[in-house]
């Protein structure tokens, strides 16, 4: 993938929220950078400051945190279009307390906060861009604290399953089950009982 195409999925996501004239593609874009990274590198670790904002363009990685035994607790799973990051930390400017993880090799495109801030100003479409984004994330945040205490593990699964569908060929059984809040062997044994269901 060269440098016009991983730009232009940017740009492509952008569109699905707002209008872009040729003048504000290339300001977005003048500020953006791209990274590639391997399989297991990590693009924030506990400690560290969030200081950008990072769209996955191609492969996936993964957000966890540890718990007092050490063991990862994923908070989420992100593929290609997602925006992936530590919004506490980054809005705050606090350590953060999460390790974004690459699960594959990956194409990053991140943003500075101050290139960003920069670009609210420059181009109202981008603020309005993250309104919409914001807004997004906050209703899913709150779909999922109520699947949580309101919904079964096989429905969370099923949907997630079926809004996702390869999934789990991205990622491995235990960041999805750690993702859903059940063991691996719970949710190898909903998959077995409930087979003819999933699909």
């Amino acid at each position: 993938m060269d440098t016009n195409e991983t730009y232009q999925k940017l740009i492509d996501h952008f569109r699905e929220y707002v209008d872009l004239a040729e003048i504000d593609i290339d300001r977005i874009t003048s500020k953006f950078e791209i990274i590639y990274i391997k399989k297991k590198d990590y693009l924030l670790r506990a400690g560290q400051i969030s200081n950008h904002m990072r769209f996955i363009v191609k492969g996936s990685l993964y957000v966890y945190t540890l718990d007092e035994k050490g063991k990862e607790c994923v908070n989420q799973l992100g593929f290609e279009d997602w925006w992936i990051n530590d919004l506490y930390s980054y809005l705050r400017q606090k350590p953060s307390e999460m390790y974004i993880q690459a699960n594959e090799e990956s194409i990053i495109i991140r943003i500075s906060k101050k290139d960003l801030d920069i670009l609210f100003k420059e181009v109202p479409a981008v603020s309005e861009f993250w309104r919409l984004k914001i807004q997004n994330a906050y209703v899913l945040l709150q779909e999922r604290i109520f699947g949580n205490t309101h919904i079964d593990a096989f429905t969370k699964y099923k949907a997630y399953v079926t809004k996702y569908p390869n999934i789990e060929q991205r990622f491995p059984q235990y960041m999805i089950a750690s993702y859903l809040g059940i063991t691996v062997e719970y949710l190898s044994y909903l998959r077995k009982k409930h087979l003819s269901d999933l699909f």
